[in-house]
């Protein structure tokens, strides 16, 4: 990508590391943010009002499924860490390598190492050489690794290494081939259940695992009320844990899966609305870090089909943005802490310099109109597949303009 134009966005306002937005503008040169605040434009610059909009920072996804350009690109994200369930699988230097030169130059993928040779949860990948190719953390994949012996080697060598491992929070043995949580709903519909206790259980196991290694371990989704009262718990012996979530979660309870919806088909599945109130609650607390888009484009082969043979995921690149505006509307945290957890928390884990407008940062940004209306259809989507869950449901918050160190994308 060529040297941009030294650009300076005015009269805007700039979401900051604490509190809600202040007025003022930004400053960039030669690819990175150089002033903000009360900043004056220099001769040659290319001057952007904002007109009163948010200057924010790339927003960070962590755990997508598929490189989806259009979609992240209207959903404001910049930078995306890339799971390592592929076809072949992120087990090896070369798909690594593969993988972080994908997107570029206006999206930076972060490949994430498959933890196992094919992701089957018995032999260690070769983690070392894929750190070395650009993986930014190891991550289980969509499976919780059942062998204790081989989750404690895991923890273990990525404590020597410095990486952080991600984890899926789901006991195998007993969610099994479950669609939804065992309760009402899936009693109604007769839809194999898996108690959501499951997610506590693994939950218990790698934290204990992690205490006895010192390694870092982010759980990806943590959505039940036990499993984040073990985050909290960990967090206050000053285990280094981190908890992350997708909108779907703290949106949405098992009600939804009512017209067997196969939208609503996610892994994890939909929980009760205890379970969903826990998770808000998380959010405002501190419990969890990370809110993720969980983007994963399935198209009507996967989800065309009975719920119980559907495969799960959910489009969620475009909506992750204005539902978790949604929560600052909704007075559950405020707008800093919002983009804390879709841009500086992610990009601290990944280890990126990203996700904060910080002068020497590069230059990720994005203008939002926070409350401009519009509607989610499932058919208009710009992503690959418009699976999602909140398809005809209405929502604030909007990207008018997005910058990929300094060049404007799209």
């Amino acid at each position: 990508m060529s040297t941009p134009n030294p650009i300076t966005f005015t009269n805007g306002r700039i979401v900051s590391a604490s509190g809600e937005p202040v007025p003022g503008g930004l400053r960039c040169a030669d690819g990175r943010i150089v002033a903000l605040g009360d900043v004056t434009p220099e001769p040659g610059d290319t001057v952007i009002n904002a007109k009163g909009a948010l200057i924010a920072p790339g927003l960070v996804d962590l755990g997508v499924f598929a490189i989806d350009k259009p979609a992240f690109h209207f959903g404001g994200i910049t930078r995306a860490a890339l799971m390592p369930d592929q076809n072949p699988p992120l087990d090896r230097p070369s798909s690594v390598r593969y993988a972080a030169q994908s997107g570029k130059p206006d999206l930076w993928v972060h490949p994430l190492a498959a933890a196992t040779r094919g992701l089957e949860g018995r032999e260690l990948a070769e983690l070392a050489l894929m750190r070395d190719a650009g993986a930014r953390a190891v991550a289980t994949g969509r499976r919780w690794i059942a062998d204790s012996g081989t989750m404690h080697r895991l923890l273990s060598y990525c404590a020597m290494l410095g990486l952080t491992v991600i984890a899926h929070a789901e006991d195998g043995g007993l969610t099994g081939h479950a669609v939804a949580t065992a309760g009402e709903m899936a009693t109604r519909l007769g839809l194999p259940s898996a108690p959501a206790e499951a997610e506590a259980l693994a939950i218990a196991r790698d934290l204990t695992l992690a205490g006895m290694t010192g390694a870092r371990l982010h759980f990806r989704q943590v959505t039940t009320a036990r499993g984040l009262a073990l985050i909290r718990a960990a967090k206050a012996r000053g285990l280094p844990v981190t908890a992350g979530v997708t909108p779907a979660h703290f949106m949405l309870s098992d009600v939804a899966i009512g017209d067997f919806r196969t939208f609503t088909r996610l892994s994890p599945p939909l929980r009760s609305e205890a379970d969903r109130q826990a998770v808000r609650a998380a959010l405002a607390d501190g419990t969890i870090d990370v809110i993720a888009s969980g983007h994963d484009p399935r198209g009507p082969e996967d989800k065309r089909l009975p719920f119980a043979d559907a495969e799960p995921g959910m489009a969620g690149a475009e909506t992750l943005l204005p539902l978790t505006l949604g929560l600052v509307r909704d007075g559950v945290i405020d707008t800093a802490r919002a983009f804390a957890l879709i841009a500086a928390n992610p990009a601290r884990l990944l280890g990126v310099n990203a996700g904060q407008l910080v002068a020497g940062a590069e230059a990720d940004i994005a203008l939002i109109d926070a409350d401009r209306p519009w509607v989610v259809d499932s058919d208009k989507m710009a992503a690959a597949a418009g699976n999602t869950p909140f398809d005809k449901q209405g929502v604030q918050g909007r990207v008018t303009a997005l910058y990929k160190g300094g060049n404007p994308v799209g």
